[in-house]
């Protein structure tokens, strides 16, 4: 219901104001309840931003102006989850379980996983192939959330022949899906979840 149409509906019990359409009351009338419909939607949208599951604006700006990097993410779904993981972060952050966690605040699924060494850590990036978009602001990001004593190691991977081979059986079927070389060695089809 327009904020117009309440007011009506609400004076005209009263039986003091002629309320028809084109008289200055109504007209004074509408003037206010337009003023109140754009307070209402102004007040959905801040509300809709104050919410961090569903911000899509300037709540998600206002969110990465409180922390010293932002996340390298293509869509809004993945800036709010990076978003919430970087807010995750505390001083009990440093279990395997809790690194990468918080390294979902990079905007890209990035693990971390233990070596044989003593504080050294390898980190990969398992459903981008090659070298990830951005990667030196992801690189300061990851290198912000990992405790400081740790020596990191980026481990990047691309699709060998025998990968390609499982996805197209001659070179003409790879050749039919457009791809260039490096097309074809950095695609992903969820495959690789079975790899790491």
């Amino acid at each position: 219901m327009r904020f117009e149409d309440y007011l009506v509906s609400l004076l005209r019990p009263l039986g003091v104001y002629d309320l028809r359409s084109g008289t200055i009351n109504r007209g004074e009338l509408a003037a206010y309840g337009a003023s109140l419909d754009q307070t209402g939607v102004e007040l959905d949208d801040t509300a809709r931003e104050m919410n961090l599951t569903t911000a899509r604006g300037f709540g998600l700006e206002r969110v990465e102006a409180l922390l010293p990097y932002r996340p390298v993410c293509t869509t809004v779904e993945q800036r709010r989850a990076a978003l919430a993981a970087l807010l995750r972060i505390s001083g009990d952050s440093f279990t395997p379980e809790a690194i990468n966690d918080t390294l979902k605040g990079c905007g890209l699924n990035a693990r971390a996983e233990e070596t044989d060494r003593p504080n050294y850590v390898k980190v990969y990036f398992p459903d981008v192939a090659g070298i990830p978009e951005g990667f030196d602001q992801l690189r300061v990001v990851i290198e912000e959330i990992l405790p400081s004593h740790l020596d990191i190691t980026y481990v990047f991977w691309y699709n060998t022949w025998g990968m390609v081979a499982q996805r197209h059986s001659t070179f003409g079927d790879a050749a039919g899906t457009g791809l260039s070389w490096y097309g074809l060695a950095i695609e992903n089809d969820g495959y690789l979840e079975d790899i790491w």
